[in-house]
């Protein structure tokens, strides 16, 4: 007699059989996005969870862990300004493994996998065929079909390919994208006992290493904005600190447009990560106009005609809301049928999903 039912045993997890180098480089490496590269304050937290969760043994201890951190590579001699900080090889291993936190492990594809609604000359091959013409690559032609036309024509009996019997692929068109990601580094983003610019800076490190790996025909730009904006390079990403700022969203998409214009690719678009509606302005003189409470209409105002100048310069902005205030949401509506771009409400831990879907579907020629 057979019985359909569920059996439960005891879960026993698979032993971790990496080192204690390997377990102790994967915590420091975390530790230190959140605390924006300061190296003596994540081995004070590592400390910490060692003690907690026992990783280091009497023969290998945290200070051998130092040692071989610098000895492999992955930290840089303090010289003359006694402050240790991270190697190039190190924030390249702090982007991967965002990559693969975020949007599983990638593998290099040769030719790029920018997809397009558009045919024409291009180096992915389509399912869709059409007859041969001139000038055609050899590497086109769908020999199958091409001789399944020979014998219709022919029989089986004779075979004379001809050029009519030639059919090829249609080639996919490939277009490169240019993109801004800004992030926003005034002081909310640390508010409430909330880290947002952790998952912020996480979702960048993850962006750049897709392009490279995935999309290296692509351009990415990383801007961040409080008071005013400015560009930061890709190693200067796990630093990232907020400051108190006010959210001078106009100053980060100003900045962005710049950058876009200084592009020759016909595909642009703008991400922005922020959990506060725009509060400040820079005058003339180079003070600021600051007004943190409701929807301040001179802040507004200017906000939402840069989010009309986007759309008439076919930039979309997609705005990526890592907060659920209702003044926010209001702000957020309006921005968007301004630029007819879109808008996501994301929780810290989905935002690396939504950015990373958008960017896939933004990948096609307008």
């Amino acid at each position: 007699m057979n019985v359909i039912g569920y059996r439960f045993q005891e879960y026993i997890p698979d032993e971790d059989k990496r080192s204690v180098f390997e377990k102790l480089l994967e915590i420091f490496l975390e530790i230190m996005v959140h605390t924006s590269g300061d190296f003596e304050e994540t081995f004070k937290w590592m400390e910490i969870v060692d003690k907690e969760h026992k990783i280091t043994t009497p023969e290998y201890t945290l200070e051998d862990f130092k040692k071989d951190l610098m000895k492999k590579g992955y930290l840089l001699n303090p010289g003359t300004s006694g402050k240790t900080s991270l190697s190039g090889k190190a924030e390249q291993l702090l982007r991967k493994r965002a990559l693969e936190q975020i949007f599983g492990k990638l593998k290099k594809d040769s030719g790029g996998n920018h997809k397009t609604d558009l045919i024409g000359k291009g180096d992915e091959l389509t399912s869709d065929t059409r007859e041969y013409r001139f000038g055609d690559s050899i590497q086109q032609i769908d020999f199958y079909s091409s001789i399944k036309n020979s014998q219709i024509r022919n029989g089986i009996d004779e075979f004379n390919l001809r050029q009519e019997d030639l059919v090829v692929h249609q080639n996919e068109h490939k277009s490169s994208m240019s993109t801004v990601l800004m992030i926003d580094i005034s002081h909310s983003m640390i508010l409430y006992g909330e880290d947002r610019i952790t998952p912020a800076k996480k979702v960048a490190m993850a962006l750049t290493e897709l392009i490279k790996v995935k999309y290296p025909k692509d351009n990415l730009d990383i801007i961040v904005f409080g008071n005013d904006a400015w560009q930061i390079e890709i190693k200067d990403l796990p630093y990232l600190k907020v400051g108190p700022f006010h959210t001078n969203t106009v100053a980060g998409i100003e900045l962005a447009l710049d950058l876009l214009r200084k592009r020759k690719v016909g595909n642009k678009q703008i991400f922005m990560i922020t959990d506060g509606k725009p509060t400040c302005l820079k005058n003339r003189d180079g003070t600021y106009y600051k007004n943190s409470m409701g929807q301040d209409p001179k802040v507004l105002r200017k906000t939402i005609n840069l989010a009309n100048q986007c759309r008439k310069l076919e930039i979309p902005v997609t705005t990526f809301m890592i907060a659920r205030d209702p003044y926010l949401k209001q702000f957020v509506e309006k921005f968007t049928e301004a630029n007819k771009g879109k808008a996501f409400f994301a929780g810290l831990d989905g935002l690396g999903s939504f950015v990373f879907a958008d960017y896939e579907r933004n990948k096609r020629r307008r």
